[in-house]
Parts: C-alpha cells; sequence; structure tokens
C-alpha cells in the first residue's frame, strides 16, 4: 500500500538530523546556579566511560576548591592549560588547538560561558567548544541557567544582579543532551554553609546576594521549563522524522521592532522568549527613517548591538527604510506572513509626544489580524522634563533667520511700490528658498519668523505685535498656515529627493560596476575592480584574497598592500573554512582590523574579501551597497571560472582530437610499412631458395624502402617532440645554405631515384646562421611532401636566390594544389589535405616540423597554389641574412 505524502518524513528534520550526524555530540549539564554539581555530575560520568575504554580528556575543569570534585580528576588525563599575559598578570585558558591536534573521543570543558582572554582566536568558550565540534569531538560541558541570552535580563530582574558572560540559546538548542543537574534551594543553601560551593568568605557574601530561597527557586522554574521546552522539541523532531502523525504545532512568525532605545536588547530578548516558546521563526527589523540624518553614533551602535543580539537568538536580520514606518512596518508583515509583533515603548516627553507620532500607537492602531505584544522594561522610569534635543542643525536656524531678514530688506524697499498684502511673498519665498535647501525644520522655522516680522514691521499698528483689524489677524494666520505647508511639502520633496539621489548614485554605482565586470576577462581583472570599488563604497581599505592548494593568497588590495598581520590571516582562514565572516565586528577574532567575508560560488567559498571600513564606519545603506558588490563579485568570479574551465575542457577536446588523430595516423603509417616489410620477410625465408635472382632483389628493395619510410616517420615524431619542447635551444653556427640543399637533393634522389628535381641556385650566396641538419631535414620533406602530391612523371623545381637581405628557398611540383582555404592549415599538426578521391597521404607532421624550424631560425614560411594553369603548389621559405654575414 503507498504511503500518503502527508506521512512522509519532514525533509527538514532529515536535513537536521544529517547535520547533527556530520558533527561531534554536545552534552550539556544544566544547572540552576552554582553549587548543584554539575561539574562532580561531569567527572563522574568521564570517569565511567574511560573505565570502558573510552579515550577521555579533561579538557579544562574549575574545582573552585572542592575536594571532592578535585579527587574526581585522579585517573583522568588532563590537557595543560595555555598561559596568556594580560596586564601584568598570566591568565591560564583553555588551549583549543592543543585539543583539536590531540583529537580525544571526548572532552570536557567546564564553564561554557566564559569570557576567553583578549587576543584568542575566539572571544567566547563555547566557540571554541563550536569548534571541537565541527571537528568531530564529543564535548561534555556545563552550564547555569542565568547565562542562557534571552534570559538574562530576566534573571537579573529576579536576582538583582546583572549576568555579563551569556551565551546565545542556539548553543543549548543544537545540544545533543541536556542533563539537569538539581537539587532543592534548602540543600543548596546547607551546601553552600558547608562550604562545598564557595571558599568561606566568598560563600558569606554569596548567601547574603544570590543564593535565597527565593532567588533559587525562581532560577530553578527557569531551568526546568527550558527543559521541558527542549523535550517537546525533541519530541517533535522524532515524530517529524518517522512520519508519525500527529498534532503539530501552529506556523507562527514574529517580527520584532528594534529602535534606537536604550533597552531595545530587553525588546529582542522578550521577543526570543516567545519565539521559542511557541516554536516560531521570527524577524527582527530596524526602522530607518527616510530623509532622517544618521543622527546620534551611539543610537546607531545600540541598534547594530540589539541586531546581532537577535541573530545569535536565531532571528533573521532585516533593515526597512521608510517615511510612514507604521504603514512600512503593517506592509512587511503582510508581505513575510507575520503573525504576531513585538515593539518596544518608551516613555517619550511631551515635546515628543507632541511634535511626532507614537509606533507602538499608531501599530496598534492600524494593525489588523495581528497580535501586538508592546513591551515597556521594568527598568524604564517616569518621565522627566528635558530640553528637547534641536530637530535641525544650527546652520539651519542661521539660514532661516539670515532669509527671513533679506526678505524683510526687500519688503522696505518694495514697501513704496507694492501695497503690504504683497509683501508677504517676500517672506513665502524666503520660507520655500529654506525649505528647498535645509529641509522641513528649517522651513517652519522660517515661516514663523516670517510672521512675526511681516506682523511687527508691515501690519498696522507698526512696530509692535498688535493686529488692529480682524480681516489682517485672518490674513496673517492663513500667511502662517501656507507658509508652513509649502515649506513642509518643499522640505519633504527635498529630502525625498536627496534620498532618491543618494540612491541613484548608489544604484549607479553598482550599474557601473557590474559593466566594468562584464568587460573584464581576467580574474585578475575582477579582483582590482572589487576592491577599488569596495574600498570607495566603505571609504576604507579592501584586501581579496583567493584560495590557491588549500593557501591564501593576496590578489588584490586597495590601497595596494601585500601584506597583512597574523591576526588578520587568522581570520581569513577561519572565513574561509567556516565559511562565516570573522575579524573586526564579529565575535571571532575581533581583534582583528579587517572584517573579512567569505566569497561564496556555486561551487563553493573561493575566497575570502576583507572590509576595513573608515572613521565613519558602515551605515545601513553601506551595508546593503558592500552585500550588493560582494554578491557581484562573486558572480563575476564565478563566470570567469567557468569561462577557465570552458577554454581548458576547449583545449583537452582539441588535445583528445589530435591525440586520436596521431593514433590513427600512426598506426595506419607504421601498419603499412610494417606490413611490407613483414612479408617481404616472411617470403624471402620461406622461398628464398625458390625464388628469381629478381625477385629477391625486388623484395629486398621493398624492405629497404619501407625501412627509410619508418626511419623518416619516426625522425618526423622526434622532431616535432624537440620543437615543441618549451626550452628549444637550436644549434646555430655559420653554414652554408646552397650546400644543404644540395645535399638534401642528394638525399632525395637515393630515396626517390625515379623522381624528376630541377635544382637552381644562385651565385655568391651569403653564409646564414642557423641548424644544418635541421635545415636539411625541412628542404628534405618538402621534396617528400612534392613528390607524394604530384603525378610519378612530374618533375619538381627547386630554387634558391638572395633578394633584399633575404635568402629565399622555394620548391615547387605539379600536383594538383591546394585549395585556398588550406593554405594556411596545412602547417598544422596533423592537418592532411583531402584528394578528390577523399584520401589524404601522411601523418600531417612533415610541413609543421618545416614551420617549427623556420620559424626558430627567425625565417617564415608560406603556401601558393595553384601557380601554372589552375596546378602545383610552391613552397616558400625566407631567411634572414645576419648583418656581419651580408657581404
Amino acid at each position: 500500500m503507498a504511503q500518503s505524502p502527508d506521512l512522509r518524513p519532514s525533509p527538514d528534520a532529515l536535513l537536521k538530523l544529517a547535520e547533527r550526524e556530520a558533527r561531534g555530540k554536545l552534552k550539556v549539564f544544566l544547572g540552576a546556579s552554582p553549587g548543584v554539581g554539575k561539574t562532580f555530575a561531569m567527572l563522574s560520568g568521564a570517569k565511567r566511560l574511560k573505565a570502558e575504554g573510552r579515550d577521555v580528556m579533561v579538557g579544562l575543569v574549575e574545582t573552585h576548591g572542592r575536594s571532592d570534585t578535585a579527587a574526581l580528576l585522579e585517573g583522568l588525563e588532563v590537557l595543560p592549560r595555555r598561559p596568556v599575559a594580560y596586564k601584568n598578570r598570566t591568565l591560564m585558558e583553555f588551549d583549543v588547538d592543543a585539543a583539536l591536534a590531540r583529537r580525544p573521543d571526548l572532552i570536557i570543558v567546564d564553564e561554557l560561558a566564559h569570557t576567553n582572554a583578549p587576543d584568542s582566536r575566539h572571544p567566547k568558550r563555547f566557540q571554541d567548544v563550536e569548534e571541537l565540534l565541527d571537528a568531530g569531538i564529543d564535548v561534555w560541558t556545563a552550564l547555569n541557567i542565568q547565562h542562557v541570552e534571552s534570559l538574562s535580563d530576566v534573571v537579573a530582574g529576579i536576582t538583582g544582579i546583572a549576568v555579563r558572560e551569556v551565551v546565545p540559546d542556539t548553543v543549548l538548542e543544537r545540544a545533543d543532551d541536556v542533563v539537569v543537574v538539581d537539587i532543592t534551594p534548602d540543600e543548596l543553601i546547607e551546601r553552600l554553609r558547608d562550604g562545598k560551593v564557595y571558599l568561606p568568605d566568598n560563600a558569606r557574601r554569596a548567601a547574603d546576594n544570590f543564593f535565597k530561597p527565593g532567588n533559587l527557586t525562581a532560577l530553578r522554574e527557569l531551568a526546568l521549563r527550558r527543559t521541558a521546552d527542549r523535550v517537546d522539541d525533541e519530541m517533535v523532531d522524532y515524530l517529524r522524522q518517522n512520519a508519525i502523525e500527529g498534532p503539530w504545532p501552529t506556523a507562527e512568525r514574529i517580527l520584532v521592532c528594534v529602535g534606537p532605545d536604550a533597552h531595545s536588547q530587553a525588546v529582542v530578548r522578550a521577543a526570543g522568549r516567545l519565539a521559542h516558546g511557541l516554536n516560531a521563526g521570527w524577524v527582527a527589523a530596524h526602522l530607518d527613517p527616510i530623509g532622517r540624518d544618521a543622527g546620534d553614533p551611539n543610537a546607531m551602535k545600540r541598534v547594530d548591538e540589539a541586531l546581532k543580539l537577535a541573530a545569535r537568538l536565531g532571528a533573521d536580520v532585516s533593515r526597512l527604510s521608510a517615511r510612514d514606518l507604521p504603514t512600512e512596518v503593517l506592509r512587511y508583515a503582510r508581505r513575510e506572513n507575520i503573525t504576531q509583533i513585538v515593539l518596544g515603548r518608551s516613555r517619550a516627553s511631551w515635546f515628543k509626544r507632541l511634535i511626532g507620532r507614537s509606533l507602538s500607537d499608531e501599530i496598534t492602531r492600524q494593525a489588523e489580524g495581528l497580535a501586538i505584544h508592546v513591551v515597556t522594561p521594568v527598568t524604564d522610569k517616569a518621565p522627566v522634563f528635558r530640553w528637547p534635543r534641536p530637530l535641525i542643525k544650527a546652520s539651519a536656524y542661521i539660514a532661516a533667520f539670515v532669509a527671513v531678514a533679506i526678505a524683510t530688506g526687500l519688503s522696505f524697499f518694495a514697501l513704496n511700490w507694492l501695497p503690504p498684502p504683497a509683501l508677504s511673498m517676500f517672506f513665502l519665498a524666503a520660507v520655500l528658498l529654506c525649505a528647498n535647501r535645509f529641509g522641513t525644520g528649517s522651513a517652519i522655522v522660517a515661516a514663523i519668523l516670517s510672521f512675526f516680522a511681516y506682523n511687527f514691521f508691515f501690519i498696522a499698528p507698526i512696530h509692535t505685535l498688535t493686529i488692529a483689524s480682524p480681516h489682517e489677524l485672518l490674513a496673517l494666520t492663513v500667511f502662517l498656515l501656507v507658509a508652513v505647508i509649502t515649506g513642509s511639502l518643499s522640505g519633504r520633496v527635498r529630502e525625498q529627493s536627496d534620498a532618491a539621489g543618494r540612491r541613484i548614485f548608489q544604484t549607479q554605482m553598482l550599474f557601473d560596476f557590474s559593466r566594468k565586470l562584464s568587460g573584464t576577462a581576467t580574474i585578475d581583472d575582477v579582483l582590482w575592480a572589487v576592491a577599488s570599488q569596495t574600498a570607495s563604497a566603505i571609504k576604507g581599505e579592501t584586501i581579496v584574497l583567493l584560495a590557491e592548494n588549500g593557501e591564501l593568497q593576496i590578489k588584490a588590495a586597495f590601497p595596494p598592500e601585500d601584506s597583512v598581520g597574523a591576526s588578520e590571516w587568522i581570520a581569513a582562514r577561519w572565513a574561509l573554512n567556516h565559511r562565516e565572516a570573522a575579524g573586526l565586528g564579529t565575535t571571532t577574532l575581533p581583534n582583528a582590523h579587517f572584517i573579512f567575508r567569505p566569497l561564496t560560488t556555486p561551487r563553493g567559498v573561493v575566497g575570502v574579501i576583507g572590509l576595513r571600513p573608515g572613521a565613519a564606519g558602515l551605515s545601513a545603506e553601506d551595508e546593503r551597497v558592500v552585500e550588493a558588490l560582494i554578491d557581484q563579485t562573486t558572480v563575476a568570479i564565478e563566470r570567469t571560472l567557468l569561462a577557465g574551465d570552458a577554454a581548458k575542457a576547449e583545449a583537452m577536446a582539441e588535445s583528445e582530437r589530435l591525440r586520436s588523430a596521431l593514433l590513427s595516423s600512426i598506426s595506419h603509417d607504421l601498419r603499412t610499412p610494417l606490413a611490407t616489410i613483414l612479408g617481404s620477410v616472411t617470403s624471402l625465408r620461406s622461398l628464398g631458395g625458390q625464388m628469381p635472382k629478381e625477385s629477391q632483389t625486388e623484395l629486398l628493395s621493398a624492405i629497404e624502402e619501407e625501412t627509410r619510410r619508418l626511419s623518416q616517420f619516426v625522425t618526423n615524431l622526434l622532431d616535432m617532440t624537440r620543437l615543441e619542447a618549451p626550452n628549444l635551444e637550436l644549434k646555430r653556427d655559420w653554414v652554408d645554405l646552397a650546400d644543404i640543399i644540395r645535399a638534401a637533393v642528394a638525399r632525395g634522389q637515393m630515396a626517390w631515384p625515379d623522381r624528376r628535381v630541377d635544382l637552381t641556385i644562385a651565385a655568391g650566396l651569403p653564409l646564414i646562421h642557423g641548424d644544418s641538419g635541421l635545415l636539411e631535414q625541412v628542404v628534405f620533406n618538402l621534396l617528400d611532401n612534392a613528390h607524394k602530391y604530384s603525378p610519378p612523371d612530374a618533375s619538381t623545381q627547386v630554387g634558391v636566390v638572395e633578394r633584399n637581405r633575404e635568402i629565399i628557398v622555394e620548391v615547387s611540383d605539379e600536383g594538383e594544389g591546394i585549395p585556398p582555404e588550406d593554405l594556411e592549415r596545412v602547417f598544422d599538426k596533423f592537418y592532411r589535405v583531402k584528394h578528390g578521391d577523399g584520401r589524404s597521404a601522411g601523418v600531417g607532421l612533415g610541413l609543421a616540423i618545416c614551420r617549427g624550424i623556420v620559424m626558430a631560425l627567425g625565417g617564415s614560411i608560406t603556401a601558393a597554389s595553384p601557380i601554372a594553369h589552375g596546378r602545383g603548389t610552391r613552397i616558400t621559405i625566407r631567411i634572414p641574412v645576419p648583418a656581419a654575414k651580408a657581404e
């Protein structure tokens, strides 16, 4: 019976299982607080495995002076710690490199939330553990519930103690086993009093602050709840992997809005807890109003830290830009199928509420079909009046004052010709000028100043702010409204125009970069283009490294650079091997001066790009531009690599074609003379005494002819191999070309005694600098070619003359000739001209050898056909005469 599609195992669950199988196994001993016995439980289990023959090592364990815990270390191999110098003292840290080199089956690494010493490869110990797991080593570790990142603020609210060392929730979620080590609060306090948790002085302070029954009970509940949630997740994974029917959780999706507020991280943690409790996916989005300046750099830093926290907690990160943020948030929620929105509510001052809308209030009012969660941190205090920060820059205030002053002066000048109501146009023009140049804030200030200036100087009674006539009050009020509205609209258009201009500039930059990449033919050109363009975009430095034979090599940098520091090399290799960013601003080797990002193509990671932003850092728009540049770079690199692969494939195909042609020709040209020789030898051996003398002579002549033919064929192959050698060095000497040609013709007459050769050599030929043996072989090959392609009764002409400081050798035959399209190709290896009967002679090496030798001597060789009456071929060789021997 066919299985229902609905009952098939979940692909996501199977992929998750496969990823776990490829890594080492992580077992976390989780406790509600220090002293519950996590380390004791780990070491006890390790000793049992050691007794069973398992390769177990203690990478790092903190005993905190507990004798019973220290006693469990006996019999276990302990990894030496790595000393690190820090502030005139030596810290003993876990040596991850030694652990990777030792590579045990199981390693114990205590205190997962520990912060490593500066200049370590990873800032946090849990990252060391991740590297061990990626290497296939099983790890046991210990963790207290207060160090789970999404719960750190909850723990701080319960205990009043801020937790600085935290571990991302994803580490706990990816653990293969979580063991809760639990005892009652009373037992724990009793252990504390007995000195089994801390030394006496520390124990007294802990009992007064942290180890209170209420605190311990709350922490115990958090640990048990988190473990229960994990057990539920494991059950769901098992059901999905095994296609077992059951009630699945509904597909909730949460959006958390991240702003520059001081409590934005608390909002993110609240959203993380909500998403974890609902088994829901979630997105953290920063809202960036269009037209607003970058603002307070500390606020932008808070935004970046909150987004990084959200990413560590498992959220997808996005950035939204719009003028109407509530509308954009709701539009994004509909587009991404968001079901719940988490917002932070700040108790803004009366002034801020007067000039702007509250995001949480607007979203709550406009939302339909969404659950809205508004988070108000406990630490948020009642609003205290503070003078508002200036909305616009001082230059905009000054510009508004100057513009109104100029408008007032012009109005005084035009007062003799224009009625007072018409003078308001000067002030309106000043408002529009400020709006167009400095934005909405400057326009509103100019409108207010214009209102008072116009009233004070031009509305009776003059030089007072009193208005005598009602219609003048109405006119002045209308003027103020018109000025404010037109100024606001004009300023908004200007701000939108500036934002559009920035986007056009970025789009044009990306377009120009794309065009530049499309015109690059080599990977070096691609890398230099991306290095210069990216450095310009981030107003800093860029370096590009590619992997060659497993090692990174610097291929391009802007400004030009041919070396980087040791920290940068380590970060670059980490980014390459782990396919994630490392270096400056990340959690891996943050002390490096560059942030390295992998260049990932469909064939894998081919290299990394290092970025070192300028003093201003990277804004959200810069980040998007850099990501687009990197994406285009990976496409261009893949294109050039594919082009190289295609060229190699074409070369291999051509090589295969030539190899097939060579094997075919060699087999034919070897088989024919060998068959003749074998037949002649067999006949002479079996019938030699019975054959007439003439028949024996004929067979011996055939053996001699075919042997000479084989010798010529082998000579051609050896000459071709010699000419194709990368370091060809010809033997050069002063030789008489006339003597060489006479020797070649005499050798040809011995080989072809029935063929007629007409030789014409001009008198007084100068000596040339060359290899006599190879030159004779050239002429012999040309004679062979002429005899092969001409009738038996035809003659071959050989002429030698000197003309224009060149010795010209011409070998002509009376054959059927060469087609015009083949005149150049006849000098290619293994190319043979088809005859009228469709057959071709030879292996196609003779003329190729001739061209190679002549060109090596600095000469040239060409073919012409037909030469007379539509028939015949002439091969012409031109060899320059050296100046020293020209006379």
